[in-house]
């Protein structure tokens, strides 16, 4: 058995990814009070349910996912390769020892044997690069470790704002299911007491019929509750590493939203700390590095061979030196590699262009959006919900005695409804805004607070 979740009292995302945006590091996501206003959903268990679950805090949620989720595993492998890579991406190349032996013969003019014997040679040659080249190659293993770095962080702030938006989105679909299920619950009793009694005249079995029509699309409006209910769970509990099932129990106080920084600000820290725009720098960089890099490897690299020879036929004849040995760049490959170098670099340096003018773009959209939506939600009349609920009760306590005609009865049902989902949309609206706003600049400006 399963668990239904009751309605919690009333209240959102980039980010996966990523990361399941990519994502900021741990601690500072753990630290963030935004995670103090993330709901507890309140599970109820349903006749012959296991006993609920101990109440997870948000904090401890959200860092449970950041640290435990398993793709997390493959960046963190990510970045130990290049990390190890980066110890030998300067070391000089193996030397290479060479043994050869066999058997001489050595005749006179005659044509008869002079002497025989056995003959031997032995060499060790180490490949010497000119200066410069080893540093080269040095910077490149850490731009690849400054990489690996960022797409991590990247996917941690993008993991944490999912698992952000996940709980509002299971919160919220909770507040609209225990909506529905109210109103629900109104027209079933209206219904039961109009088939109760023996319907005298038309007035009385119209009305019914409305009641009946009303509760069938109410049915409707409830299963997309649920069905959006369980995704979100399903979800998060992916995301924390437990089976679909698992219930989840969590609170939600009142959310506070806060404006987000000046435009110039908010584009300032983009340029800065966006984890796309500072992947694209450092590729840049390491297309500037390989193209100094392929500049350089035009002067050859020098190999020393010293090496010994002994041979034993007829006289006994040994010799000993050292032998060097320089490619001849004659061949056009240097050249090519220089142009293919050169053209990465143009490719690099066009799309840090192209993706500076995307992220301005993104940037101004998000703070837009995030302004319009928090100008939307201080427009409601404070205990909005509450005065619209309030007003439903009321109309169904007044059509009982007879004080309220039967449209405007379901019309107020309906837009009571209506002013919940519209409510919770504006408020997920707003904060999955605030985050993607948050994941593109890089400041935590906190756009969601809890109030007491």
């Amino acid at each position: 058995m399963g668990t239904r979740l009751v309605q919690p009292a009333p209240q959102g995302r980039r980010i996966l990814s990523a990361n399941l945006r990519p994502a900021a590091a741990r601690l500072p996501v753990m630290k963030s009070p935004f995670f103090v206003s993330i709901f507890l959903l309140i599970a109820v268990p349903v006749p012959g349910a296991e006993p609920a679950a101990a109440p997870v805090s948000p904090a401890t949620l959200v860092a449970d996912i950041v640290a435990g989720h398993p793709e997390l595993a493959w960046y963190v492998a990510e970045l130990d390769a290049v990390r190890a890579a980066r110890k030998f991406a300067a070391a000089r190349p193996d030397p290479e020892l060479s043994v050869e032996i066999g058997r001489k013969r050595s005749r006179d003019v005659s044509g008869a044997l002079a002497g025989e014997g056995t003959t031997w040679s032995l060499s060790l040659a180490q490949t010497f690069e000119w200066p410069g080249r080893a540093a080269l190659r040095k910077a490149l293993a850490n731009q690849q470790v400054e990489l690996a770095e960022l797409g991590l962080a990247r996917f941690r702030r993008a993991l944490a704002a999912r698992a952000q938006t996940l709980a509002f989105g299971l919160s919220s679909a909770d507040a609209r299911a225990a909506a529905i299920r109210e109103v629900a619950d109104r027209f079933s009793a209206l219904k039961e007491i109009f088939l109760a009694r023996e319907p005298a005249g038309l007035t009385p079995q119209l009305e019914t019929r409305i009641i009946e029509a009303a509760e069938l699309v109410l049915q409707r409006r409830a299963v997309d509750a649920d069905l959006a209910l369980h995704a979100a769970l399903v979800e998060l509990n992916q995301l924390r590493g437990l089976p679909a099932d698992t219930p989840l129990r969590l609170s939600r106080p009142a959310l506070a939203f806060r404006d987000a920084p000046p435009i110039a600000e908010l584009l300032a820290s983009a340029r800065e700390r966006n984890f796309e725009f500072q992947t694209r720098r450092l590729e840049l960089a390491q297309q500037d590095t390989s193209l100094l890099l392929a500049r350089r490897e035009r002067t050859p690299a020098l190999t020393v061979r010293p090496f010994a020879s002994r041979e034993t036929a007829g006289d006994r004849e040994t010799t000993v030196g050292v032998g060097l040995s320089v490619p001849l760049p004659a061949g056009p490959r240097t050249r090519g590699a220089i142009e293919v170098a050169d053209a990465r670099r143009r490719q690099a340096e066009a799309a840090l262009a192209a993706a500076e003018r995307e992220l301005t773009r993104d940037v101004l959209t998000t703070a837009h959006a995030f302004s319009t939506r928090l100008a939307e939600i201080r427009r409601w009349p404070p205990g909005a919900a509450n005065a619209f609920r309030e007003a439903a009760a009321a109309a169904d306590r007044h059509y009982r005695l007879g004080a309220v005609p039967i449209g405007t009865y379901v019309e107020l049902q309906n837009r009571y409804l209506d002013a919940i989902e519209a409510m919770l949309d504006s408020q997920r609206a707003a904060l999955e805004s605030g985050l993607h706003l948050q994941h593109l600049t890089g400041l935590d400006f906190e756009p969601v607070t809890a109030e007491p």
